[in-house]
């Protein structure tokens, strides 16, 4: 029985090894190969020993303008999701406390779409309102990807918190409005947690919308990455050191929210 019990532990181990080697191959291959320059890059076979080199990053961060697209990926996504929490916690508030299915399914519907099929539309009404290669412009194209994340995520959290609680509020005299600003919200923070940082990650890492929307003044961290794309070659050393610029703050951010945000999706997947 000891034997099953150890052998049991090994094998899972063994599993939870080989996953994440899995999972963090390509990371870590992306990792080394901004520290190699182009020649190790896509010598065969592959180099796993080499001398590393900054080169890389002090293409990223001295020729590319690195500094401004971070700024302008930091401001869009803080918009695009403060927006996002203003208008899509109150309409999370009332799918879960109305039981309003069939706005529920019109959000998921807009979330489902490929993003892609928004961009003509978008380009169009932009273009005439004179909003090209504008923070407005991308703001608004990135709550479509952070707002229904918001709504979906604390409509499930509301749900789980018991209509006792404003309603004993609004016996007292507390309009509904109050009950869920003062009560309601409080008691739904790792929720919130976890909706901002899914959906400032969701907007950290858009390419698209940039790419389409975006030109000199609003350019974003991905079309860094771009950058080092070109007709004749790609600069495969800028390509993994500007990856790797642009993750390291989303995986922070994960790493500091980690515990909230599993805390956020369990306590939303349970309801009672």
């Amino acid at each position: 029985m000891q034997n099953k019990k150890v052998l049991s532990n090994v094998l899972f181990y063994v599993m939870v090894v080989a996953i994440a080697l899995i999972v963090l191959f390509p990371f870590l291959w992306m990792l080394s190969s901004s520290f190699k320059t182009q020649v190790d890059i896509i010598s065969w076979p592959p180099k796993f020993f080499f001398a590393p080199t900054l080169q890389n990053y002090q293409k990223v961060f001295g020729e590319q303008d690195f500094l401004k697209y971070f700024m302008n990926s930091t401001i869009i996504g803080v918009f695009s999701v403060g927006l996002s929490l203003l208008l899509g916690l109150p309409a999370a508030y009332t799918i879960a406390r109305f039981t309003q299915t069939r706005l529920a399914v019109f959000i998921l519907l807009a979330r489902l779409m490929p993003g892609i099929s928004f961009l003509m539309p978008w380009y169009i009404v932009f273009s005439r309102l004179n909003l090209m290669d504008s923070y407005v412009a991308l703001i608004l194209s990135h709550m479509l990807i952070a707002l229904p994340i918001v709504v979906w995520i604390m409509s499930t959290y509301f749900a789980t918190i018991p209509r006792e609680m404003e309603e004993s509020a609004m016996v007292d005299g507390a309009t509904r409005q109050y009950a869920f600003l003062k009560i309601i919200l409080p008691l739904s923070g790792p929720g919130i947690i976890t909706a901002t940082t899914l959906s400032f990650i969701f907007s950290w890492n858009n390419f698209m919308f940039s790419q389409v929307l975006s030109m000199e003044k609003t350019k974003t961290l991905p079309i860094a990455v771009y950058n080092f794309v070109s007709y004749a070659e790609v600069d495969w050393g800028g390509v993994m050191a500007a990856a790797v610029a642009i993750m390291a703050p989303a995986i922070v951010l994960t790493m500091i929210f980690q515990k909230y945000v599993v805390k956020g999706l369990t306590m939303g997947a349970v309801k009672g």
